[in-house]
């Protein structure tokens, strides 16, 4: 029989092989892809002795009843970004599987029942806004996300029904927070800070507010051999000039991270000037008014250089995410866990979103960030130890007993 630990790996290796592109790891939101791997994974939530569903918007949730009435959730998502790792997001779920199946192994039923989700959409690849999966799930979902399109011009709404569900039901499909104990999300670091200090784990203190915007400059289509320099309204040009402008606004402002991720010209042909060019931006910020702030500015900068190129300029801002801290006694429970499997429980910041930013609009959150090589993330070069991972499933398999303890403490002390 195998142990956990070669489980997950294998796992994470068996859903890498599952893309909408040969030779690369790319499954966005409603794709075959994300079907199959739904699929699959409902079928190792079952062998782990839960019972599964999927609701509106797609999430696959797998649930093993407990002794008692509360529930507390696991989990994270199993989308990527296009060329992605194998261990962003699923890693989480793996482990997360991982820690139900030894329970079920030993016939052993906690003073709780655990839910543990694999979100379908937190990378905002397909549509350009995050947590869609999680947002849904925690009752936070904008129906006005229904109208966003895909680059082929698919809405999300279509998408939604494609997938399976009903896009009229999704905003009021959200989880109650009745009854509901805390969630707790293991994620790699994404980061460098724990492999500098030789840590295999850390506990998660807070999670970076984000901005997601889309930006238009458009200007004039012209021939590229018969129009002059002087006078073109060049749109790729104004477009190029805010990306510099994004980059030296955010190195100017401490802690605050600046990236435009996506930039397309159109009519995209090489011998015709840009008439109009589309980008992304993603700002982020443990701040919140600071992140706003820097919106703000760029948004002016962007009117400005539209201005001085005879360009119009359009802006959209598709998702707001304020920061999240963690709950602190979960985190104290965490940490706990951590400590008496032998460890320090170093405590560090997120700059990275995370699903729990949004399950925190319901219920207390915590997050165990895992090593990762290098801190590279959203790359194939994504790597974590089989080591590490042994370390994790030990932390969270103390955490859920210690969890279980304080839980009876309480229940006890209510009575």
């Amino acid at each position: 029989m195998k142990d956990a630990v070669t489980t997950v790996m294998e796992q994470c290796d068996r859903l890498a092989d599952i893309s909408e592109e040969p030779g690369l790891i790319h499954r966005p939101y409603g794709s075959k892809a994300m079907h199959e791997v739904n699929d699959i994974v409902a079928g190792w939530m079952r062998t782990a002795g839960m019972t599964t569903r999927r609701d509106q918007i797609g999430n696959l949730i797998g649930r093993y009843e407990g002794r008692g009435e509360k529930t507390f959730i696991l989990g994270s998502h199993l989308d990527t970004v296009r060329d992605a790792g194998r261990y962003d997001g699923i890693l989480g779920v793996m482990v997360a599987i991982a820690c139900v199946q030894r329970l079920h192994d030993r016939g052993e039923r906690l003073p709780y029942s655990i839910e543990v989700v694999g979100f379908a959409d937190e990378e905002g690849l397909r549509f350009g806004t995050s947590y869609l999966g999680s947002s849904a799930y925690a009752g936070s979902f904008d129906r006005e996300r229904l109208l966003l399109e895909d680059r082929n011009g698919v809405t999300l709404r279509e998408a939604v029904r494609s997938f399976g569900g009903n896009p009229d039901a999704v905003e009021r499909d959200g989880r109650s927070d009745e009854g509901l104990l805390g969630y707790c999300e293991v994620h790699i670091e994404q980061g460098p800070v724990l492999e500098k200090e030789d840590l295999p784990v850390g506990v998660v203190t807070t999670i970076n507010g984000q901005s997601r915007i889309q930006v238009a400059f458009v200007g004039k289509a012209e021939h590229a051999g018969t129009v002059p320099m002087e006078g073109r309204r060049d749109a790729l040009c104004a477009a190029a000039e805010f990306v510099l402008e994004a980059e030296a606004a955010a190195k100017a402002q401490p802690d605050a991270v600046g990236t435009v991720g996506e930039i397309q010209a159109l009519p995209g042909a090489a011998n015709v000037v840009p008439g109009e060019a589309k980008l992304s931006l993603d700002l982020r910020h443990p701040n919140d008014v600071e992140r706003e702030g820097l919106r703000d500015r760029l948004e002016e900068r962007a009117g400005e250089i539209a201005a001085s190129r005879g360009c119009e300029r359009l802006w959209e801002v598709r998702q707001e995410t304020n920061a999240v801290s963690a709950d602190e006694e979960l985190s104290a429970v965490l940490a706990q866990a951590v400590e008496e499997e032998g460890l320090k429980a170093h405590r560090l910041p997120s700059g990275a979103g995370h699903d729990a930013a949004q399950m925190a609009a319901i219920l207390p959150v915590a997050m165990l960030f895992v090593r990762c090589e290098e801190g590279i993330s959203h790359n194939p070069a994504e790597s974590v130890t089989r080591e590490d991972v042994e370390v994790a499933v030990g932390v969270m398999q103390r955490f859920l007993g210690l969890l279980g303890g304080v839980h009876a403490i309480e229940e006890e002390a209510g009575q």
